[in-house]
């Protein structure tokens, strides 16, 4: 009998339980007893149902409040000294490194300052991981023992789990040195690590694990020799150690060939592969396991909701069978199942027939048993007929293909994609139109989404008030954020987007070609989750989106107020892509929807037009080569053709965050001004990467994942650093990114004192 496998389940609850109960921690309104509670029902839930389904290999240690890497990171003790002096429980030290604290001292607590460690996407997903950051006096121990705590938990239910570890390898790489270390490299610090490792993987097998998940996602990236060595070091060394499981290494997001002779040989039980990903990397990675190796195959997508063709995964597998034999290959899911909503069945609403193409977590529970049983030799005839009828309808159906866009798309030339003019004569005119001060200061868009907004949203949706009311509303809303702006001294405003559920599900709803789930959460970072839009089709614009608030938004004050769009890449790398059509397509599709949206706004009075791209470096293929020079073509020329349409003096912004971001990727974008996330940045050469940048830019100044709220002398030292290196006469200031999850009493404090801070700079420099 083949084995079935899954990597990892998503933690969030099929109701977003977790994010509630945290929520309400972080708020004072229930303990850590409740906290803990609800995680541990939802970690026993997600056990039961995969035994239910007849998995064979169950991931445990995949659950997390926060993050699975900060997680790695508190067990390990790779806790900064700022953390570790306010002696917080282990679980706020966990949340106040993931989210910052602040906190007044009471009777009972001290006070507490502390901004959040750096964030950043995992790999090219839309998952953010807390960056582990090291210096030379970390001291690797461990703190706790978290994963054996949760085998033994399943266990007593009766249930045989396979912990899941983020590898040594990977978690040093993945890392960064601390702001009062920046010479040391983390990859240096593996033979400090290695014994801490060592020590948990005994504490696994004493208590009954015969196997661990080592993940190392690290191996589909361009590896230096020195990683790419360590390697070796790392799982000798583990191999050499005492009463240590056998050991399963994990890659997945892509191809390994590239590094496979860094692990060809390792002495390890099995290997993990990403042949959703990667198929083509299928016969050299066999080639290279030792003939005792088992190869677990990942073929049914952790990454996507489409139903997998049993048809083909099936003969992926059987493939596999006749090279190693059925007793070495494990049927697997491609990644964790992080990444995909939790349960089908909770959608009420879908389309039939669209419905019947989906596949979340706990069906691709079912998927990945069915291919086992499958290459087994059990009769499963009737499951691979129904799922050959649901690939057969989505191919044929007209909701798939639309001649009228295809045609469009065929025939986008060059000057789609140009700006009337380059942009220092652009420059020239918008600097006439607008006449903004030295700093001018804006914010990025969105403004805090308050309960009375969602009270409000929800009894429209539900028929409770008319759409004459909603609009009233929405009116009294945007209203109260441009009288806020005008205030405190902002120079160019927002409307605060109260309108808008998210930046992507808003414009997805109206977009011709996308479908739209009710519980299809997943989580993007902390207690961030989203409800990724499904790209079902060929993607249209049947009306404007956002023209009506954003010209009543201007219509109420004499500055300049922004249209805010989100780009094509982001709307494409934030929702389900579709799978049978090039994601190259679907960004074009895209960029020209978005084009239309842009030349209305422009028609209808509104001349500052931001359209964000947090996306694109997510979206850049992890390997340098074709593929990603290919990618970052297209993904500028999408964004371009959004653009392009515009005259010289109408103002284009774009806005990045939490990644690692090339200067010559925005450059292409020629956008007329960009604000980047740069608060939690701790690397002096990073402003220096931007400091040759052509256009105008806004380095993110405070962080409003954040709660802490910094001071106005704060703002102007982070200036100050930023001019050392940045012309102060392309320099803008500006948040991190949106400000929809925070508190009135936040924003109002934090934007008062940029604000404040960014006068400073105008009067300094204007007696200079």
């Amino acid at each position: 009998m083949v084995q079935s496998s899954v990597l990892g389940f998503p933690r969030i609850g099929a109701f977003r339980e977790l994010k509630k109960t945290t929520e309400a921690y972080w708020s004072g309104k229930v303990g850590k007893d409740e906290l803990f509670k609800v995680g541990k029902e939802i970690r026993e839930n997600n056990w039961k149902l995969q035994k239910a389904a007849g998995v064979d290999v169950i991931a445990s240690n995949d659950f997390s409040y926060y993050d699975q890497v900060l997680d790695l990171s508190l067990l390990f003790n790779a806790i900064p000294e700022r953390y570790t002096k306010y002696e917080l429980d282990p679980i706020d030290t966990l949340f106040a490194m993931g989210r910052g604290l602040q906190r007044k001292a009471t009777d009972s607590e001290k006070a507490v300052d502390v901004t959040a460690l750096e964030m950043v996407k995992w790999f090219d997903s839309n998952y953010h991981y807390v960056r582990p950051t090291f210096s030379h006096s970390t001291e690797f121990k461990l703190n706790g023992q978290k994963p054996v705590d949760e085998y033994l938990e399943a266990k007593k239910l009766g249930i045989e789990t396979r912990p899941v570890v983020v590898g040594p390898v990977s978690y040093l790489f993945l890392g960064k040195a601390d702001k009062d270390s920046l010479d040391l490299e983390p990859i240096s610090l593996l033979e400090k690590i290695l014994p801490v490792y060592a020590e948990l993987l005994a504490k696994l097998s004493a208590a009954g694990a015969t196997s661990v998940q080592i993940d190392e996602p690290i191996l589909v990236l361009d590896l230096p020799e020195k990683v790419q060595a360590a390697f070796k070091t790392a799982y000798e060394y583990l191999a050499n150690a005492k009463n240590i499981p056998k050991l399963v290494v994990a890659s997945y997001f892509g191809d390994v060939r590239p590094n496979l002779a860094s692990i060809k040989g390792l002495p390890v039980h099995c290997f993990h592969f990403d042949f959703v990903r990667a198929p083509e990397q299928f016969d050299e990675v066999v080639a290279a396991l030792t003939p005792e190796q088992v190869l677990s195959v990942g073929i049914i997508d952790g990454r996507n909701i489409w139903k997998a063709d049993f048809s083909e995964a099936v003969a992926f597998v059987e493939k596999a069978i006749a090279a190693l034999g059925k007793e070495r290959v494990i049927v697997a899911t491609s990644s964790s199942l992080l990444h995909t909503p939790v349960d089908l069945t909770n959608e009420k609403k879908l389309d039939s027939e669209i419905k019947n193409w989906f596949s979340f977590a706990t069906q691709k529970l079912d998927e990945v048993v069915v291919v086992a049983k499958a290459v087994s030799g059990e009769d499963v005839k009737e499951a691979l007929s129904v799922n050959a009828a649901a690939i057969k309808s989505r191919k044929e159906s007209a909701i798939t293909n639309d001649a009228a866009v295809q045609k469009k798309v065929e025939s986008i030339d060059e000057k789609l994609s140009s700006r009337a003019a380059a942009f220092p004569e652009r420059l020239a005119a918008q600097k006439e139109k607008f006449n903004l001060p030295l700093f001018p200061t804006t914010t990025i868009g969105s403004f805090p989404q308050t309960k009375d907004i969602r009270i409000n949203r929800n009894k429209f949706t539900k028929g409770e008030i008319t759409a004459e009311q909603y609009d009233t509303f929405i009116k009294s809303e945007i209203e109260k954020v441009v009288r806020f702006q005008e205030e405190i001294g902002l120079d160019v405003l927002v409307h605060g987007e109260p309108e808008r559920n998210d930046m992507v599900q808003y414009f997805g709803e109206q977009l011709k070609g996308f479908a739209f789930t009710t519980n299809g959460w997943v989580q993007s970072y902390g207690s961030r989750y989203v409800r990724p839009p499904v790209v079902v089709g060929d993607v249209s614009r049947p009306h404007a989106m956002s023209v009506k608030e954003s010209v009543y938004a201007q219509s109420i004050t004499k500055k300049a107020m922004k249209g805010m769009l989100t780009g094509p890449i982001t709307v494409l790398r934030w929702s389900f892509p579709r799978n049978d059509v090039s994601q190259k397509v679907q960004a074009l599709q895209l960029g020209l929807a978005l084009r239309d949206e842009v030349n209305d706004l422009e028609a209808a009075g509104v001349e500052v037009i931001q359209v964000d791209e947090p996306a694109i470096r997510e979206g850049l293929p992890l390997r340098s080569g074709q593929e990603r020079s290919d990618y970052l073509k297209y993904a500028a020329e999408s964004f371009r053709i959004a653009t392009s349409g515009v005259k010289n003096t109408t103002q284009i912004h774009s806005h990045f965050c939490y990644s690692d971001l090339d200067p010559n990727h925005i450059k292409a974008l020629d956008a007329d001004v960009v604000s980047i996330e740069f608060s939690k940045k701790d690397d002096p050469n990073y402003i220096q990467e931007f400091s040759n940048y052509p256009n105008h830019i806004g380095l993110g100044l405070f962080d409003i994942h954040s709660p802490r709220i910094p001071s106005k002398e704060e703002f102007i030292a982070r200036i100050g650093e930023i001019l050392k290196v940045y012309p102060a006469d392309k320099f803008w200031v500006n948040p991190d990114c949106g400000l929809k999850t925070r508190g009135w009493e936040e924003v109002r404090a934090s934007l008062t004192n940029m604000v404040e801070a960014a006068k400073t700079y105008r009067e300094k420099y204007a007696q200079n």
